[in-house]
This record gives structure tokens, sequence and C-alpha cells, in this order.
């Protein structure tokens, strides 16, 4: 009889969610003409596509911290329906970008990489072993010696030496895996501060990633969380004076706020820990700006308090505004680093509201910029155990169930997890979802194996290209290709034979890179560009 009644629970399912499927299904998909025009669209766009080979005065990388595709595919379905759309057919702003490419994210020890190695490698150039940052793959992770005089330095330290205003916005703290890459060298992206440094370390003479955020590279713009590293132990916070865990944890006593306040003797500089006092800092009149609204990482974008916190594509802006009055233009680092954190916990509604926000975050950038001078990239450091499976409806909530049940006649959500904390087996069997709401921000997805922390993922990563030099980001590579192909596009850090050519006319061994033009008009110009960056690319690699 159970039985029984769970086949027609199943069947009734099945009838609501193909009557909402006719639904759904607008007549103008009917007829094949709506597809064979809108093909035909894409074809004459990409037809009538020319090649950008302006030298990149500004480069704008959004990094999706465990962005894989599924993520993005997740995403996009999500952003249109919160739009009150079915969302398989929403355009994110990442999806209107060019050109597109995949990484491959291993690192020199390990086929599955974390943030700290990948980020390394998109960043400095040089793959790495796990868990470390700013150092070669010869360093040893954790151990202080293994890094003296293996030290890389980042694309954000060659714009700075070539003139031009860095900036490092994030959603987690400025510590961090992501931004630390950019400005220092550790043997452990866990050495936040010099309390978490162990007594090896200390009398190795390693510093901290918080005190290299003061000493390696000037950078103008700094908007993430971390307060709590930068502070003395015990030193209340601003924000949660009476919570402990939220107080500072330097043991050297040092406040690096004030210490990095009056480094800039001379310049204007603002510290900000709230969104009033963010929304007050002029661009205009501002040269520098540390903007740390949390202890540690920002919160989640759906549990965020908008009086308090801005958000990343407000973060975003203030950055630009800010770094895009240099003349030689700037290097920006934006990361949406919680995307990754809520795949961990297996909140899928978590981590896709964050790639949301990033792409929106994208739309910003890309308005605040101008296209023929400003090389925008968006992709991620590595993905995670994440499917989308099943057979959903056209339209089905992409938090919501697949209409037919599993073997074991319990329902299942379309987003799962290879492992994570949603492995749950009572008595020998899956939890029973139906009366759940799946779509909740905390719902936790099943996973088929157990662990406390769900992991990344190994397979290849998306970029996504628009800009100069857009057209180096095709095809498959090595994920410290990256690094090279930003600095070949802005003229920066090593390979810069061709910038030459932009300041001798007479001179055209690459005819294409003109600061004041775009693409060659001639297919002789256009061929010889597509070679010379071909070229330029199978020696990067």
């Amino acid at each position: 009889t159970n039985r029984r009644m769970k086949l027609q629970d199943m069947l009734v399912m099945l009838y609501i969610c193909i009557s909402h499927l006719f639904v759904l299904i607008s007549v103008e998909e009917e007829n094949p003409e709506f597809w064979r025009s809108s093909a035909q669209n894409t074809l004459r766009s990409a037809l009538s596509r020319k090649l950008n080979s302006n030298v990149a005065k500004n480069i704008v990388l959004f990094l999706g911290d465990g962005m894989g595709v599924t993520t993005i595919t997740a995403a996009r379905i999500l952003k249109g329906q919160l739009q009150n759309r079915s969302g398989e057919e929403t355009v994110m702003n990442m999806d209107t970008f060019p050109f597109v490419g995949l990484a491959k994210v291993y690192t020199v020890d390990f086929q599955i990489p974390d943030s700290a190695a990948t980020a390394t490698a998109y960043l400095c150039g040089v793959k790495t072993n796990l868990n470390t940052v700013g150092v070669s793959a010869a360093a040893r992770n954790g151990v202080c010696r293994s890094q003296k005089g293996n030290e890389v330095t980042s694309i954000l330290k060659w714009a700075k030496d070539a003139g031009k205003s860095v900036g490092i916005v994030t959603t987690t703290r400025v510590q961090h895996a992501t931004p630390a890459a950019s400005y220092a060298h550790s043997a452990s992206r866990t050495w936040y501060s010099d309390a978490d440094l162990p007594t090896s370390a200390v009398t190795g003479g390693c510093m901290d990633i918080a005190s290299q955020l003061l000493r390696n590279t000037d950078i103008d713009v700094i908007i993430g969380g971390g307060r709590k590293y930068m502070t003395p132990k015990g030193f209340p916070d601003p924000e949660y004076p009476t919570d402990l865990k939220a107080q500072g944890q330097r043991k050297d006593n040092r406040n690096l706020i004030n210490e990095w306040l009056s480094m800039k003797e001379g310049k204007v500089a603002r510290y900000v820990w709230n969104k009033t006092d963010f929304d007050a800092v002029d661009p205009e009149k501002t040269d520098y700006l540390m903007a740390l609204f949390e202890p540690g990482d920002l919160r989640f974008d759906v549990e965020r308090d908008p009086s308090m916190d801005p958000s990343i594509s407000e973060t975003t802006e203030k950055a630009i505004r800010i770094l895009k009055k240099n003349p030689k233009g700037f290097f920006l680092l934006v990361e949406g680093g919680r995307i990754d954190q809520g795949h961990h916990d297996s909140r899928a509604s978590m981590a896709l509201h964050e790639a949301v926000a990033l792409d929106d975050a994208v739309a910003r950038g890309l308005e605040l910029t101008n296209e023929e001078e400003t090389l925008t990239i968006v992709t991620a450091d590595h993905s995670h155990a994440f499917t989308f499976n099943g057979y959903p409806f056209r339209g089905n909530s992409i938090l919501g169930k697949s209409p037919i049940f599993a073997m074991d006649l319990l329902p299942y959500t379309t987003l799962m997890y290879g492992n994570g904390p949603g492995h749950k087996i009572t008595n020998n069997k899956r939890p029973d979802i139906r009366n759940v709401d799946t779509t909740d921000k905390d719902y936790v997805q099943q996973a088929a194996v157990p662990l406390d922390s769900e992991t990344h993922g190994g397979e290849d990563v998306a970029l996504f290209a628009r800009g100069p030099m857009a057209h180096l980001f095709q095809g498959v590579y090595e994920q410290n290709y990256i690094a090279h192909a930003m600095a070949f596009a802005a003229c920066v850090g090593t390979n810069q034979e061709h910038c030459a050519a932009t300041a001798e006319p007479d001179k055209t061994p690459f005819t294409s890179i003109d600061p004041g033009s775009s693409a060659p008009n001639t297919p002789f110009g256009a061929m010889t560009t597509v070679m010379l960056s071909i070229t330029m690319s199978v020696l990067l690699h």
C-alpha cells in the first residue's frame, strides 16, 4: 500500500510538471525559424568580430573562486529565475565576452588544486605546490626555510613597477589565498598574522601575510575583510566590540592599519570599515583606500546588511573610480571569494547567489571602462565536486528537485555534490526531502561521500576575455599562461619587444599594437596579428 501511494505521488508530480512545461514553452520556440534566426544572428556577430590589438591600458581580472562551469551554468539559470524567467536562456554579463578559453588547473604536486597554488599560477605566471602563495614549486608547504630565494612576483607588482595604479577587491579577508598571491610570498597560505606563524617560521625569519600587505607592494586600493589580522591581540573590533573572536590577533602589538596610514604621508589616504564612511570617500580626491568591512571574511551576499557593508558591485566601482585617475592605467583584481565557501558548505544557494553578485560586478566594471583600452577577464581558480543532474523540466527551479524520483522512490535535487556534509544515510535510506524547501539559503545539498567540507574539482575552468588582446585567451592552456598573456597585452613585465613599435610609427613589426587604433583593416595585417599572437602564445606556455 505504501509503495502504491508513493507511486501515485510520483505520477501526480509528473503530471504537474508536464503541465507546467507546456505553459513555459513559448509558441515562437516551436517554430524552427526562431532557432535559425537566433543562430544566424550569432553567426553574423562572430563574422563581424574584429581583433582588438591595442595595448591594454587597464586590466580588470574578475576571479570567481570555485566558479567552475557547472556553477556558471547554474548561476545563469538562477539569475534568470530571480527575474521571473525560466532561466536557461538568460545571458550573463560574462557570456557576452567574445573570447573563451579553458585553463588547466592542476598544481605541481596535486591533480586537484587549492586557491593558493592556482592564484600563484594565474597571477605570478608560475605553477607551484598546494597551499603556497607567491613562491615557486621549489618551496615546500609550511616549511619557512624553503621559501627563501624561491619568491615569485605577480602581475600586480609588474603593473605597479610600470607606473600603473593597482588594487584588490575581495569578498574574503584581504589576506586570503587569492589576494595574497598578488603581493605576498609565503610557504603557507594560512600565515595570516604573526599569531599564525609556527616557531620554525618565526626563527626562520618568515613574515606573515598581513605584514607583507604593507611591505611588498604599494597597493593603491585594498577592499575586503580581515581587520583582526591587522590589529594587536585583544584589540576590540569597532563593529563587534564584545565579540572575542573578532578581536585583534597580532602578537607583535602592531596596528598595521595605523602603520599603513602613516606610510601615506603627503597623500590622501582613507581607512574605512563601514558603508557610511565608504560612501563618503570621494574617488576624485582619494589617492589610497583601505576598506576592511569584517574581522574575517565578508558576509554572504544574501545575508549582507546593506546599511553596513557594500556589495561587490559597489566596491568594484569605487576601486575603478580611484584607480582610473592614473593616466598610465591600472590593474585591478576583483574576487568573488565566497562562491567557494558556499560550495564547501554544500549550500548551493549561497554559492550561486555569490556568482550572480560577481556577474553584476562584471557589468559595473564594463560600464566604467572603455573596451578599446581595458582588457577584462572573468575566470575561476578551480571548480568543485558539484553536479547538475537528473531530468528537470524547462524552468524548474535550479535549486529545486528533479520531477522523477530515484530507484529508492525518493526525490533528489537537481544540484548535488560528489562529497561533503550533505551525505546522510539513516536506516540505509536517504533523507525524504518531499516536504523540504531545497531553495532555502541554508539547505545543504545531498552528497555521495561523507566529508565535513566538500572538496574542489579538478577539471579545466573557463576564461572569458574582452578588450585589447583578448584573442590571446583562446584554446586550452596551462593556468600560469594567463599572467603572461595579461602582461603581454598591457606591456608590463617581460616580453615588451612588441611595445616598442607603438613609439616608432615607421617600424611596424607588430602593426596592430597601437594604443590609438583598432585592429588592422587589411587581411595581411589581420593575418600578421594572428600569426604573431599564436607564436607568442606558444612561446609563453
